[in-house]
């Protein structure tokens, strides 16, 4: 019979329950009742929504370290084939946050067991993936208690090997945020176009706007995006759309540059409102602070690193990627790095199937490190 990792049996548990943003009830479950499961003599356990704060009493602190995991999934129907797969229709861990979690809880373990002088702090982050998760949990009175001097965080890495570690000092993820543009003109019979405002060609006209935007107002040694990804609009093929919805997403690699991106978006909607005589309205529902790595401790954690057996370490170059644990260094010290995980398929994709073997190689480096930083 094959023993299977410990921790590698918590990521599957996790993989079939997966759940959406601050409806993370069954997975919150589960990690309370395996934390609950350690000796309890040196924890502290608080819940917040759906998230979990664990606090690791130190032998002699001088200061806290924050590790943070993320713990919801995404609305994505699952095709990977695993016998452990979803068993929620509709909803998948295809970002890695059953990773983050099992790697979470391996530390938090050997940290129990195994006491350093500083303080731990262990997050488990609800609705990394939208709403947004991090900004209020920061705003948390466990937290504005509980106010770690530096924080660290993982993400998985499925174009990366197995046994390599990436990351960069300064800007590592981008500043990103939704975007949803609706369009109220009026409909009508398709054979009297003349009596309607088409909201279709409306957006439709907007949607070629847009990307003007990214060629002629950003820097062009500067870096920005903007998707759109989702167009609905009308009911049936022979009458004239009434409404229309765009949706989609920023990205960019500077805050001035968002800011700059937003203001056009805006100005070039008014345009459509007047030329299409129709109104509008913008929603840029989540955005996410980019995550910008503190010089003094990512170098400090690549020279680590460099030192580790079984790990590569790579110096990656910054990445569009949008992560709400760049709130949770904005104003603390701290980084984030990729765990490479070889996966033929990328992150938020129906068959992302990450190596297992980086569960373990994750939670030696980790603890690793906590013990060189905490002692």
């Amino acid at each position: 019979m094959v023993t299977i990792n410990p921790f590698v049996k918590i990521r599957r548990d996790l993989h079939q329950i997966p759940e959406l943003g601050f409806k993370e009830f069954k997975t919150q479950s589960y990690l309370l009742e395996y934390i609950r499961s350690l000796p309890q003599e040196r924890i502290e356990i608080k819940t917040w929504e759906t998230g979990i704060f664990v606090k690791v009493n130190g032998t002699a602190p001088t200061k806290m370290i924050g590790y943070r995991a993320d713990i919801d999934g995404l609305p994505i129907v699952e095709e990977t084939g695993y016998e452990f797969r979803s068993l929620h229709v509709g909803q998948m861990h295809a970002c890695g946050h059953d990773f983050h979690m099992s790697i979470a809880l391996g530390v938090l373990t050997n940290m129990v067991q195994t006491p350093i002088k500083d303080d731990l702090l262990f997050i488990f982050q609800p609705a990394e993936e939208g709403p947004g998760g991090a900004l209020p949990m920061l705003q948390s009175d466990i937290m504005k208690h509980w106010n770690p001097d530096i924080i660290i965080g993982l993400h998985i890495a499925p174009e990366q090997p197995l046994g390599t570690i990436a990351t960069k000092e300064g800007l590592l993820f981008a500043n990103t945020s939704e975007l949803f543009i609706d369009f109220v003109g009026k409909g009508g019979h398709a054979a009297y176009p003349h009596q309607t405002n088409d909201m279709i060609i409306a957006a439709c006209s907007l949607v070629t706007q847009l990307q003007s935007i990214i060629s002629r107002n950003v820097d062009p040694l500067d870096s920005a995006v903007i998707t759109i990804g989702k167009i609905t609009g009308g009911t049936v093929q022979n009458v004239i759309a009434e409404n229309a919805r765009l949706e989609g997403t920023i990205r960019t690699l500077s805050v001035d540059s968002m800011l700059k991106v937003k203001e056009r978006i805006e100005s070039l909607v008014k345009g459509v409102e007047v030329g299409y005589q129709c109104k509008t309205s913008i929603d840029y529902g989540a955005m996410y602070h980019q995550v910008f790595n503190h010089e003094y401790l990512t170098r400090e954690f690549m020279d680590f690193i460099e030192t580790q057996p079984n790990i590569h370490l790579i110096e990656c170059r910054e990445a569009m990627t949008g992560e709400d644990f760049g709130y949770m260094i904005k104003d603390t010290p701290g980084f984030m790095f990729w765990l490479g995980v070889e996966s033929d398929y990328g992150l938020h994709h129906s068959k992302l199937m990450p190596n297992e073997s980086a569960i373990d190689l994750g939670i030696q480096a980790i603890t690793k490190y906590l013990q060189f930083k905490g002692n």
